[in-house]
């Protein structure tokens, strides 16, 4: 790249920074409220660690506060918050502060991976995607974790394309990408798909050849064991202090068990006594029985779990309301029924016009001087196109988009256009998403993490075949 493009690209990215910073400082301003749900344990979590008091609460026992480790929800948000209360005190203005700018560096860490992947305009169609997406605006008035695990793995992503030539792009992406888990312990099956950093920038995908595969195999495991390298001292606090070892947090048996129980319905619902674990009091010890209770619900009725995969990607991907209804129950009498209906349509619209167009981002734009290229891109056009339409048609139906945008980049089909490694990086942080949430259990907020990567498809929708020249 020349001195000019640099030039502009740092100006782009200054401008970039701002243009998602102003929207989300004046949302945090105006409509932080209380934080509730989860926000309200993150916020505890936070206020505890920079007090000094680390991860945990007090318990009365025999009528005397006693200091209680815990770790049920991951610790990285609330480090991450505690370090903003640290400096400024805590109030729910300077955690949505803190939330604007994750949200305005998640923006421009969009634009810079984009830029590993396609065109420069395309790149920045990208990161203005992120900058102006009315959810990810919200989401700066919530003390919710997903933004911070959105920018942490796609700064991963960044650090290990931009350097894909040497060791140190692997090591460093790794490193952050355990940062990420925790925030999000599911960033780690993220790692594992480093390893294509390592392969040319080429128009295909990696060869085939053994030797190749066993270079894949070897990269993996090489960033997955430097993620877990980061997230061990957690884990050996976790061992040390708690009622048993935890690699980040206690609520996967938990997740698991909702999404297998009797009563499940695809996302979440309250796990009582009389549903089993009644008899356990430590937080690993009840995690751990609520893992074996929704295994053996699995095997007992593997098919009703399996039938329970559609339900879970619906409440996970057919829309965005979350954040509005978070600042509902944050401050009810500011949002009357009227206003929640309009914003909600506002967020699910632009989420869903997102998801359609991000599913045309493995597609070529159909090449007449191929015909067998031309009529394989002309039938996932067809097929895309068809999704959307049912999509329209039915609310419960936009999920098959998600599942259609992060299988196609993978398949090396004829006329493809190019799948650079921050392609299909993308991909596999839409494929992981979905994986997770259909083994557990779907909400809306969970997709948050993806919007990313959505916007990274969508900006690289009908380019040209990888055998032209690179988009």
């Amino acid at each position: 790249m020349t001195e000019a493009g640099r030039a502009r690209d740092v100006w782009f990215g200054a401008l970039l920074f701002v243009v998602a910073l102003a929207p989300r400082l004046w949302v945090a301003l105006a409509w932080a409220g209380e934080p509730v749900w989860d926000g309200h344990y993150y916020d505890f979590g936070a206020r505890r660690i920079a007090q000094g008091l680390g991860y945990s609460d007090d318990r009365t026992v025999g009528g005397q506060l006693v200091w209680h480790p815990w770790c049920h929800y991951p610790v990285g948000y609330s480090a991450f918050l505690a370090g903003a209360y640290r400096l400024f005190g805590a109030s729910p203005v300077v955690a949505g502060a803190a939330n604007a700018l994750v949200g305005a560096a998640l923006a421009v860490a969009t634009w810079a991976v984009a830029r590993c992947a396609i065109s420069a305009p395309r790149a920045r169609v990208a990161g203005l995607l992120v900058a102006l997406n009315p959810g990810l605006v919200l989401y700066a008035a919530l003390l919710m974790s997903e933004p911070l695990a959105a920018l942490l793995t796609v700064s991963a992503f960044w650090l290990a394309v931009r350097d894909s030539r040497s060791w140190r792009g692997l090591a460093l992406g790794a490193l952050v990408l355990g940062l990420a888990a925790l925030v999000r312990p599911q960033a780690l099956l993220c790692a594992p798909f480093l390893a294509l950093t390592r392969f040319s920038m080429s128009l295909t995908p990696p060869p085939l050849r053994s030797s190749s595969w066993f270079a894949l195999l070897r990269d993996g495991l090489i960033a997955t064991a430097l993620a877990l390298c980061v997230v061990l001292p957690w884990t050996l606090r976790n061992c040390r202090v708690m009622d048993g070892c935890a690699l980040v947090s206690t609520n996967a048996g938990w997740n698991l068990a909702i999404g297998a129980f009797p009563r499940a319905t695809g996302r979440f619902e309250t796990l009582r006594s009389s549903d089993g674990c009644r008899d356990v009091t430590g937080q690993v010890q009840q995690d751990r029985c609520w893992l074996m209770y929704g295994l053996r619900q699995i095997r007992a009725a593997p098919m009703r779990w399996l039938a329970l995969v559609p339900a879970k990607l619906g409440y996970t991907f057919n829309h965005e309301s979350f954040a509005v209804e978070y600042l509902h129950e944050a401050r009810p009498a500011k949002w009357p029924e009227s206003q929640r209906k309009a914003l909600r349509g506002v967020t699910t619209f632009a989420y869903r016009l997102l998801l359609g167009a991000a599913a045309l981002g493995g597609i070529a734009i159909p090449a007449r001087r191929r015909a067998w290229g031309a009529a394989v891109q002309g039938g996932l056009l067809g097929a895309a196109l068809g999704l959307a339409g049912l999509a329209f048609l039915n609310d419960a139906l936009v999920w098959p988009l998600a599942v259609f945008a992060g299988a196609i980049p993978w398949l090396p089909l004829p006329g493809s256009p190019s799948r650079p490694p921050a392609l299909l990086l993308s991909a596999a942080l839409l494929d992981t998403t979905i994986l997770a949430h259909a083994v557990f259990f779907g909400e809306d907020r969970y997709h948050v993490v993806v919007i990313p990567a959505l916007a990274i498809f969508a900006a690289a929708a009908l380019r040209r075949p990888a055998s032209w020249a690179a988009a």
